[in-house]
């Protein structure tokens, strides 16, 4: 069954998305899923959104570790590839590419995948915060030409009725 995000968000999908409920695509895990239907070859390009509430302290690597792991555990293979630190101080944020190869259809698929990971607000008195999970999930076909899509979507993704 689809979650609900830890804090209520709004973004704009980038034109040639087209919106699914996470349950017609296997995605338990998600609050959000997009398709890219034009990119259809074997593998339809996903957008995913998932988030969780997580300790103050707990960095934004460990987290994209786990991440990786529960990636991994449904892989045939996974390779984590570069990191690198998104946002400011405020508003902290960690991208991670992935390469991975899948079992679908019955055949094995290569896949990218670029997660997102961003710090949403934070409770003082709970020493709590929220961290969106945001990820593009293509061939490496598809990755480079739906990128840029993808990052315009990232950079819409705010609290709602408020700014990143």
């Amino acid at each position: 069954m689809a979650t609900t995000l830890p804090v209520p968000v709004e973004f704009s999908l980038p034109q040639g998305w087209r919106s699914v409920h996470p349950d017609e695509l296997g995605a338990p895990g998600a609050a959000f899923v997009a398709l890219h239907p034009a990119s259809r070859d074997g593998f339809t390009a996903t957008i995913a959104l998932s988030g969780e509430l997580r300790d103050d302290e707990v960095p934004l690597t460990r987290i994209a570790d786990e991440a990786a792991r529960r990636l991994h555990r449904g892989a045939v293979a996974l390779k984590v590839g570069r990191r690198g630190h998104v946002g400011g101080p405020d508003h902290p944020g960690l991208t991670q590419v992935l390469r991975l190869r899948a079992r679908i259809s019955g055949g094995l698929t290569d896949l990218v995948q670029l997660q997102v990971f961003l710090a949403v607000g934070d409770d003082v008195r709970t020493r709590r915060r929220a961290v969106l999970h945001v990820a593009l999930t293509a061939t490496p076909r598809q990755f480079a030409r739906l990128l840029p899509g993808f990052q315009e979507f990232v950079a819409t993704i705010r609290p709602e009725g408020g700014t990143v």
